[in-house]
């Protein structure tokens, strides 16, 4: 019996480390199931960082790797290199490959970065609103794939706030009037509005919790840190009436009412903060050791705040609660400040450059005076539409901040897009860039990228790829937020400088260069007409090409209103429109570009008719008018526009059509007034809280063909 005990001793380690790669074989069979009995995984003892070995061996392939995480890797790299297929955002290629090829020489891939930190709050609401387990569970195997070991994970932050301030005599009202309606749950974290678009029936705080717990368990077996929001201060504008503490009202962030902040120097907040931090632990667990939250975000109030005391205070619950555990913070416009900075520990601090395609603080700040970072880009804002992307920018400031002579605090690489549904190379490459140590030359890359991601090599294909290299995807300097903006999806205007607020309509690479590049991409329809993203990347760039068009378009309708010419305006016009039908057409080819679809998902992700009512107006409110009702600070409107099909044409294109006969009234010299699109707007989503009737779906190749001969 002693001896067998002791056997059983000896073989649990290797028991262990075998079950260490459980949760990655259960990844391949969901994603690869034709390749889940064609691999061995192998432990890589005595190895101080992540690494993964790559060899086929007795015609099996041998995967060697550190742990979970670095087998993920394996199995991408793999997929991608060897089987040329690959899953995405916007569609996948991943039909069985046989024979599996081998890989004859053994391929070492090694983590060139600690943290590989993926999702911003924002693409929380922008694109997973209505995520169901089976949405995430997709997320997190393309995080693990992808090598992301560091995610925020804020899905079910409603229970914990609920439980806290029910344990400081909030009432069930009270509550609800602070929690936000599902789409919305990233700017109440952040602490720019409060009680937006709920209130949250308890049945979806629930799930959520349920969700969140269902996440992080998974997260942990794929070797992926989740980041929790951590307590900064933020409490409901309501709490100043009920306690004698210091509270700074936080006033508006544009047209919405602010949560406040408790001064972290007041005893009130050490109290607040460990009930909130005992909740956590109570829903969540104490093995958590990264916590996010941004005290003051874009614009708070810090008058009457020692900042150096307050961050002193903020940290040190997070550290009496969580020993050890990370600061994240974002290091974006002036945040963090540097007077908090000067209150931490830097060694339990970790800041994100937040726009990296665009700043350059990490160096301007002098590595945020000596605290560990992470090189991201955002890239996406509001979701909106736009093929964009500084690709070979990324490549050249992750290798120039590795050789700079702040190479000791860079600690990683991030992507922290508003959402998260487009534009795949931009996410493929930042995240390889954790895994590659050598500078990056994106013209090759690319190739790489067209052959997986349509499976096959293709002459046209590539050479498009190639022009949108040099266009789309260039890395010109500049300030931009996100893709030049489609005209058709603006607030009629004659003058139109973009269609969101902090937007633009400049185009500044070569139009004409990209047409031709989209021209060379239709040509490989023949040769991959089966392949489902080839289709999604050709509906897009062709999507791109006639939103380009449609600005020159409407130019000239502008002057032909401005020399009131009514002929030539008229025609003008009726192109324009047509162009959005056009649009219209090509989107609804594919699921992924209708409307529908996301109205679905919208409803399918609630639990009751409550939920589903609520869902709706959230989903539709945001791609909309995004939200309040104040004229004055209407500065949201179209921040998250979509193009879809259904969208384009009952949104869209009447309100185009009602500001064009707005205009050809004045032409005709009748007193007629403008229409008042704050309100149609707001009826237009009262109208339409439900599925459209589905449309014929013309050829694909036929509406691309219209377009590319316009």
């Amino acid at each position: 019996m002693r001896k067998l005990t002791c056997l059983l001793l000896l073989l649990l380690p290797i028991q262990l480390l075998a079950q260490q790669f459980d949760a990655v074989k259960a990844l391949v069979k969901r994603r690869a199931p034709w390749l889940s009995n064609h691999i061995v995984f192998e432990p890589l003892k005595n190895t101080s960082s992540e690494i993964v070995e790559l060899q086929t061996i007795k015609n099996k392939l041998v995967i060697h790797a550190s742990g979970a995480n670095a087998a993920a890797v394996g199995i991408n790299w793999y997929l991608k290199y060897y089987c040329h297929r690959s899953i995405s955002h916007m569609g996948d290629n991943m039909s069985p490959v046989f024979p599996i090829p081998n890989v004859n020489k053994k391929v070492t891939v090694q983590a060139a970065a600690k943290y590989r930190y993926a999702l911003n709050y924002c693409t929380y609401n922008y694109t997973m609103s209505f995520y169901s387990w089976p949405d995430w569970e997709r997320e997190l195997d393309w995080m693990a794939l992808n090598g992301v070991n560091t995610m925020l994970t804020v899905e079910g932050m409603e229970a914990v706030w609920q439980n806290t301030l029910r344990k400081i005599g909030y009432t069930e009202n009270e509550i609800n009037s602070f929690i936000v309606g599902p789409a919305y749950t990233a700017w109440w974290l952040m602490g720019n509005i409060e009680g937006w678009g709920g209130p949250m029936p308890q049945s979806q705080i629930d799930n959520r919790k349920l969700i969140q717990q269902k996440m992080m368990k998974r997260m942990q077996e794929l070797g992926i840190q989740p980041v929790l929001q951590g307590f900064y201060g933020m409490v409901p504008s309501s709490l100043k009436n009920k306690s004698k503490a210091h509270i700074i009202d936080q006033g508006t962030w544009g047209a919405f009412k602010r949560p406040d902040i408790l001064d972290p120097t007041d005893p009130e907040f050490s109290r607040i903060a460990g009930i909130y931090y005992s909740e956590i632990q109570k829903l969540y667990g104490k093995n958590i050791h990264f916590f996010a939250g941004d005290p003051f975000h874009e614009g708070g109030k810090t008058e009457g705040v020692d900042l150096k005391k307050a961050g002193t205070a903020i940290q040190a619950s997070m550290q009496n609660y969580y020993p050890a555990s990370t600061w994240v913070l974002q290091g974006w416009q002036d945040n963090p400040k540097q007077a908090m900075l000067d209150g931490l520990d830097k060694s339990k601090v970790l800041v994100q450059e937040l726009f990296g395609e665009f700043t350059n603080n990490w160096e301007k700040r002098k590595a945020y005076d000596n605290t560990p970072f992470i090189w991201c880009s955002v890239n996406n804002f509001g979701e909106r539409p736009g093929v964009y992307g500084k690709l070979q920018r990324f490549a050249d400031e992750v290798y120039r901040a590795r050789k700079s002579t702040y190479s000791n605090y860079l600690k990683g690489v991030g992507i922290m897009p508003e959402g998260i549904n487009n534009n795949p190379p931009d996410y493929d490459l930042m995240l390889e860039l954790g895994w590659r140590q050598e500078h990056v030359d994106t013209r090759s890359w690319i190739d790489k990228y067209a052959l997986y991601r349509y499976g096959k090599s293709n002459g046209h294909a590539s050479n498009a790829w190639q022009g949108f290299l040099q266009t789309i995807y260039q890395s010109l300097p500049g300030y931009q937020e996100g893709a030049g903006e489609s005209i058709f999806c603006a607030r009629p205007a004659l003058k139109v400088k973009s269609i969101s607020s902090w937007g633009t309509l400049t185009r500044n690479y070569d139009t004409v260069a990209f047409a031709n590049a989209v021209k060379e991409f239709a040509k490989a329809a023949p040769a991959l007409k089966n392949s489902a993203t080839y289709k999604i990347d050709l509906i897009n760039m062709v999507r791109q090409l006639l939103a380009n068009k449609g600005t020159l378009t409407f130019n000239e309708m502008v002057t032909a209103y401005n020399s009131k010419n009514l002929q030539t305006f008229n025609a003008a016009s009726a192109k324009f429109l047509h162009m959005i039908r056009l649009t219209d057409d090509l989107l609804n080819t594919d699921q992924y570009f209708r409307l529908n679809t996301y109205l679905k998902q919208a409803i399918d992700n609630g639990n009751t008719a409550e939920e589903k009512a609520n869902n709706l107006k959230n989903e539709l409110m945001q791609i909309t008018y995004w939200g309040e009702n104040v004229r004055t600070e209407d500065n949201l409107h179209e921040y998250a526009y979509k193009e879809w099909a259904g969208l384009m044409d009952s949104y869209y294109l009447p309100r185009w059509e009602s500001y064009f006969d707005y205009l050809r009234s004045n032409l005709q010299g009748k007193n007629v007034q403008e229409p008042d699109y704050f309100s149609w707007e707001r009826k237009w989503v009262d109208d339409n809280q439900k599925l459209n009737p589905e449309k014929p779906q013309r050829p694909l190749l036929e509406v691309v063909d219209e377009i590319l001969s316009m």
